[in-house]
């Protein structure tokens, strides 16, 4: 999926910012100048609409940010199970439905788990009567 100019550039400074943001030296100079404004006398309802815009600006862009990471995970988990089933659907020893298994509930995973246990103990039984009828 192609993304548009405008939505990689807010992204790039969205997570430039929340980097910034999440700096604790930042974070301890945003205390500080609170601090600065009550001591000084300052209006405190200018203080605290400005801090309630970054606070939600912030969520915003470490979410836009989160958002990026996540689809990045979810395209090297496509990857991945691609390679993986190529591995499988390639090998002759290996049971074809196994490819694509990450569609499967959980219980169907676990009993394509538990027969495939059951397969390898099976060769190994059957491997080993090789080996000592030799």
């Amino acid at each position: 999926m192609s993304r548009g100019v405008v939505d990689r550039v807010g992204c790039f400074i969205s997570a430039k910012i929340a980097d910034f943001a999440a700096n604790p030296l930042v974070q301890v100079g945003f205390l500080l100048f609170c601090i600065f404004w009550f001591v000084a006398g300052l209006p405190v309802e200018i203080l605290t609409a400005a801090l309630s815009i970054i606070a939600i600006t912030l969520t915003q862009m470490v979410l836009n940010k989160q958002n990026e990471r996540e689809a990045d995970a979810h395209r090297r988990d496509v990857a991945l199970h691609a390679k993986i089933d190529e591995l499988v659907l390639a090998s002759s020893r290996a049971r074809d439905e196994i490819a694509g298994i990450e569609a499967l509930e959980e219980d169907e995973i676990e009993r394509l788990k538990q027969s495939a246990s059951a397969d390898a103990r099976r060769d190994a039984v059957t491997a080993a009567d090789k080996v000592v009828g030799a």
